[in-house]
């Protein structure tokens, strides 16, 4: 299987150039980043800071910003060519957009907020269990060099605990604070009004922690990624399983058998 990785040069798409080449059945073919010449890999790559003139490829992998990737992931499956991103920031009318271009072409994509199996995981365990608690919150801690906040998975975990207890018939979340002393003390608001707090400091990889409570209890799950490898599991097992999808994925969760 032939493959391009999008954002080659940065620390993901380092660790996706490395994790590809130990993939017996996988070839880089091509890197992409605004700084080619850099860019890890065999001499006979094609680097190129552009989509265009890419040699045969069946798979982009693609992990850069959401403002490149709304532009040129449709351009990508336009050309017949599967895409699996983890690039987080992009909207409903972005996805809306990847969806139409899967079905107007043969190619299909993978979109996911986290390929760390075990943040997989606690997303479900989350959902899971937020139906029987009566307020949740979630904590996520990243690396100081991460543009967005918060993370991509917070959104979708709080996006699915939402869900679960939308679906459970859950009354409305309630948050007592009448007064914030600092303006964002409580974080942000996200769906289903799930606070969601983002810490931001030299040392953190990727991390995630909910915290569900009710009278007299609390429930912590959390999942820790110490280095970008913990990824790579997850992003080589949607490469080979993008070609046999339709259409849109988003997550991997219908992967893991």
């Amino acid at each position: 299987m032939r493959v391009a990785v999008l954002g080659a040069n940065g620390k993901m798409g380092r660790a996706v150039v490395a994790a590809v080449e130990a993939s017996s059945d996988l070839t880089l073919v091509a890197g992409i980043d605004q700084n080619p010449s850099t860019i890890p890999g065999p001499d006979a790559l094609h680097r190129s800071d552009s989509i265009l003139g890419l040699p045969e490829v069946d798979v982009a992998i693609d992990f850069t910003i959401a403002s490149a990737a709304r532009d040129h992931i449709p351009a990508l499956l336009a050309q017949g060519i599967h895409v699996v991103s983890g690039t987080t920031g992009l909207s409903e009318e972005d996805f809306d957009a990847i969806s139409r271009a899967c079905d107007e072409g043969s190619a299909a994509a993978i979109v996911a907020a986290n390929f760390a199996i075990g943040a997989v995981l606690l997303m479900k365990f989350a959902a899971l269990a937020a139906p029987h608690f009566s307020s949740v919150e979630i904590i996520e801690l990243h690396h100081n060099e991460k543009r967005d906040a918060p993370s991509g998975t917070a959104v979708v975990t709080a996006q699915r605990i939402a869900q679960s207890r939308q679906a459970a018939g859950c009354a409305p979340i309630v948050d007592p604070t009448e007064q914030e002393l600092l303006e964002g003390a409580r974080g942000a608001l996200g769906p289903g009004g799930i606070h969601i707090h983002s810490v931001r400091l030299p040392g953190f990889v990727a991390h995630e922690e909910v915290i569900l409570g009710d009278q007299g209890q609390t429930l912590s799950i959390r999942h820790d990624s110490t280095d970008r490898s913990s990824f790579m599991a997850g992003v080589v097992l949607a490469v080979r399983h993008v070609s046999s999808l339709k259409g849109l994925t988003r997550g991997i969760d219908s992967l893991l058998v």
